[in-house]
């Protein structure tokens, strides 16, 4: 089972609208300049519900899966400074590349990247906390519920959710082995991540696969025809003929010449 567990995502109620914000926060710093915002009573949103974390290089992909499946309208992870980690190393290096994977699935889902979002905050910066939390809330806020001003409004987020769900483990190792920079710098990071040799890497080793998969998906349930597959999943017509003939070289799928639709192989 997936991280939506087959449930529809629940939206947030428009009237009176405050954003449901889950942050995962790191137990060395961002959760102590968490805990200095409020002992300073310093203001920031009443709505951000958190889960403190060792690490934020801990935070799994799964975790945020969860989240946005269950109807949360934002994410935050909250980590020590670059070359601060306290608990491991190099962690938020590890937590900046997750994130910048999991915009591009997010991307991929049909929620907005900017829903994620990922900070540096040390224990004794509470009112930067404060300040963050203040212009992420406002973001989110002015977004609207999730599923409102996604990318693909109106497609099936949940069932998005679910595929790339059962993709964690191979995405993770693909992060893990080919898409994580050689030389650790804050700024090596940034370029790499930003760069089109990791684009293509993520399009060739992520983004095909997760197509596949979400076809396969709606294969199982009928045989469809290319407009009818390109509608739900997003793509082209073009990019579907290209998908659907890489899986009937595979030998996933069969075309029936006579009804004009795709189906799984048995």
């Amino acid at each position: 089972m997936g991280a939506g567990g087959g449930e529809k995502i629940t939206m947030s109620k428009t009237v009176n609208y405050n954003p449901r914000i889950l942050g995962f926060l790191c137990n060395w710093c961002c959760y102590g300049g968490a805990d200095l915002c409020g002992v300073s009573r310093f203001q920031y949103p009443p709505y951000l519900r958190v889960i403190r974390v060792m690490c934020s290089g801990r935070v799994d992909p799964s975790f945020i899966l969860k989240a946005f499946s269950k109807g949360t309208d934002g994410v935050f992870i909250g980590g020590c400074h670059i070359n601060d980690c306290h608990y491991n190393t190099e962690g938020n290096y590890d937590a900046f590349a997750m994130a910048a994977v999991f915009k591009k699935l997010l991307s991929y889902i049909g929620i907005s990247p900017e829903r994620l979002r990922l900070e540096w905050v040390s224990a004794g910066e509470g009112i930067r906390f404060a300040e963050i939390m203040n212009a992420y809330g406002n973001k989110i806020k002015s977004m609207g519920p999730l599923g409102t001003d996604e990318i693909s409004k109106g497609k099936d987020l949940t069932r998005k959710i679910d595929s790339v769900a059962q993709m964690i483990p191979y995405i993770k190792l693909v992060l893990r082995q080919s898409m994580t920079p050689s030389v650790r710098t804050e700024q090596g990071y940034h370029d790499y991540y930003s760069s089109e040799e990791f684009d293509n890497l993520y399009r060739k080793q992520i983004e095909e696969k997760l197509y596949l998969k979400d076809i396969s998906s709606l294969l199982s349930d009928r045989p469809l025809a290319s407009k009818d597959i390109a509608k739900a999943t997003g793509m082209s017509p073009s990019e579907v003929s290209r998908y659907m003939a890489v899986s009937s070289r595979h030998g996933i799928v069969n075309y029936s010449t006579r009804d004009r639709v795709y189906s799984l192989t048995s």
